[in-house]
């Protein structure tokens, strides 16, 4: 009696297979899928093509819409354009290439994936004849941050702080020193409501009496920037060197024996001048003590 065959489990080389082959299937159609990436930055002007070709004369029968997601961004019917609030007096349509649409003073909240489709009248209705898609990534870097010297808030510590503004997405600062991190104070994080970027500052305390070479890190998604702050703590001059020591010694001995004779010089001067004075007035006091001869006064005998 033949016994049924039993089902057997598919072996392991062939699960990974079929694995292989559902990846092989999702990239082929992520390539096919017709999406172009653009890279820009905020504030920049970001060109997104439809990669459709029309003449002027088709401009009066086509439609041609270009929106974000779900939202709509222009509109073209008829040869007029109308443009969204949200895009007005900031995007225009160029219909030289490839009824691309140019967007100007870009903003954060422009990423997004944008879709053009053009669409033809037949049979006394509108058909889709052309749809591409455009990602458009908007992003926001931080220019290299700034230290300032915050002075001395106590006996032998110094602050600084570090700030950069102006970046997306949210960041992160930090403080290291030999690849460590400190602990930083006064950290803080705002954003702008209307721009959306973001503005981040952080204070740091340290010992003057010590060198010190800081590292400012500010990371924002998977981008860093960074500032350097290096410290040199004040050393006197050294006076250890005897040859040093036998100049400054000779140079002190050299000056005491100078205003020694100065000193002496003047006191030599002064004791000659006085004794000279004396001299003088004692020679005048034995002039008068001698009487006068008087000629003539006396009579000569024969």
């Amino acid at each position: 009696m033949d016994h049924p065959a039993k089902r057997r489990t598919p072996p392991l080389e062939h699960l990974y297979l079929k694995l292989f082959q559902l990846l092989m299937l999702a990239s082929l159609f992520y390539f096919c899928s017709g999406i172009i990436q653009v890279n820009k930055t905020v504030k920049e002007v970001a060109v997104l093509s439809c990669n459709y070709n029309i003449s002027t004369e088709e401009l009066t029968e086509v439609r041609i819409y270009w929106q974000k997601d779900d939202e709509m961004v222009v509109a073209i019917m008829s040869g007029k354009q109308q443009v969204w609030p949200k895009y007005k007096n900031r995007t225009f349509t160029d219909f030289t290439k490839n009824l691309s649409i140019v967007i100007l003073a870009l903003r954060l909240s422009d990423n997004g994936k944008y879709t053009c489709i053009v669409q033809k009248p037949e049979k006394g209705s509108y058909k889709v004849q052309h749809m591409t898609s455009v990602m458009l990534l908007v992003r926001a870097d931080f220019p290299v941050p700034t230290i300032t010297d915050l002075g001395t808030p106590s006996r032998n510590i110094r602050r600084i702080m570090c700030s950069t503004s102006g970046g997306f997405p949210k960041p992160h600062l930090s403080w290291l020193e030999h690849e460590e991190e400190l602990n930083a104070i006064n950290t803080t994080v705002s954003q702008d409501p209307e721009t959306e970027l973001y503005t981040i500052s952080s204070e740091l305390d340290f010992n003057i009496t010590n060198n010190h070479s800081f590292v400012c890190l500010v990371k924002y998604g998977d981008l860093t920037v960074s500032q350097i702050f290096n410290w040199q703590k004040f050393e006197p001059p050294r006076t250890d060197n005897p040859v040093q020591l036998w100049v400054i010694l000779i140079s002190v001995v050299s000056g005491i024996i100078a205003i020694i004779a100065v000193i002496g010089s003047c006191l030599t001067y002064r004791l000659a001048a006085r004794w000279r004075w004396e001299k003088r007035n004692e020679e005048g006091v034995d002039m008068e003590k001698i009487s006068p001869i008087y000629i003539g006064s006396a009579q000569t005998s024969v």
